[in-house]
């Protein structure tokens, strides 16, 4: 009889952890799910209307690896993962800028170990960026398919065509970011005609000129690949435009990137100096504030190194559209000669 209930209290036991167990993982993934849907609906948009860039970088460094988590016990959050991937892989990015001012500091100044050292650094962290950024690509991937290779998905919202948006810009920053670190990172060399082709699937007047100026960023960086009867910069200045009506001005970096691939520096400073009256004069789209902002950060980085360069310190305060040998109005003299 002992025996008998012994075995009955071990099977009673198992059966109750088991039960246990498995309302565990229900849990787990209600969880999972709730949140999921809660970053899209409220997370998200919160973060997009704020300027907050460093906040959004804490925020998403932090919860990256617990909302992803949740793929062991439910659907793979693959949207989450684009965005995330292309906020965490900006943030590193801006850490490896950091890097590349204080090598260029550093020669300007004549130690070249120094230089060298901040140069590994720089290496090593855009290392980490572009895998960061080509992570946003494959979850990209999984989530719409391969619209270079077939039909484009349906949309079923604003924000699904946000983050297919989101998941292009991030596959052609992996590409630069591995060029940046020797292709230490492994990114398909053909990732720009990818995203190239790939545009064609959203709206480009709805989208800020997003879009065209991403494929006319690809044409002006890769030899052979503008097709014929098109102008990259044309297309530039246009998408240029329409970022400019929208007052999203992310196609202002598209147009720096690709004139200073090309050696165009004068529409370099021409651009950067638009871009900080557009901002001056016409204040972000509320919705969109933080991609807005995103776009001035850039340009003040790509600021940054142009004056680092020159002059061995970056952008001065309140100095961002001016350059170092730009000629001071006669204002400008009076003062400073009143000043002397």
């Amino acid at each position: 009889m002992t025996m008998l209930r012994k075995g009955a209290f071990r099977l009673i036991t198992a059966g109750a952890l088991a039960l246990s167990l498995g309302g565990c993982s229900l849990i787990y993934k209600t969880t999972g799910d709730v949140l999921q849907a809660y970053s899209a609906s409220h997370t998200v948009p919160y973060l997009l209307e704020t300027s907050d860039l460093e906040m959004a970088c804490s925020m998403n460094e932090a919860t990256k690896p617990l909302l992803m988590s949740f793929r062991r016990v439910t659907s793979e959050p693959h949207q989450l993962g684009v965005l995330m991937s292309l906020q965490t892989g900006g943030c590193m990015e801006s850490e490896a800028r950091e890097a590349d001012l204080r090598g260029l500091a550093a020669f300007e100044a004549g130690n070249a170990e120094a230089s060298q050292d901040a140069m590994i650094v720089q290496r090593r962290l855009y290392e980490t960026t572009a895998s960061r950024y080509y992570d946003g690509w494959k979850h990209h991937q999984a989530y719409y398919g391969e619209a270079a290779q077939g039909e484009c998905p349906s949309f079923d919202s604003e924000y699904d065509e946000f983050i297919y948006i989101a998941g292009l810009i991030s596959g052609l920053q992996a590409l630069n970011a591995d060029i940046q670190s020797s292709g230490a990172a492994g990114v398909p060399k053909n990732m720009g005609s990818l995203v190239a082709e790939s545009t064609r699937c959203v709206d480009n007047e709805k989208w800020w000129g997003v879009p065209m100026g991403l494929r006319a960023t690809v044409w002006a960086m890769i030899p052979g690949s503008v097709p014929q009867g098109e102008d990259p910069f044309e297309r530039l200045a246009r998408a240029a435009e329409l970022g400019e009506e929208a007052r999203v001005r992310l196609t202002h970096v598209f147009q720096v990137i690709a004139a200073q691939n090309k050696n165009k520096d004068e529409l370099v400073r021409d651009t950067i100096r638009r871009h900080v009256s557009e901002v001056e004069e016409h204040p972000a789209n509320e919705q969109w504030r933080l991609i807005d902002q995103l776009a001035t950060h850039n340009i003040r980085a790509i600021s940054d190194r142009m004056w680092m360069k020159e002059t061995g310190h970056r952008t001065p305060v309140d100095g961002l559209g001016t350059f170092w040998d730009d000629q001071k109005s006669d204002a400008e003299a009076m003062d400073l000669e009143g000043i002397l």
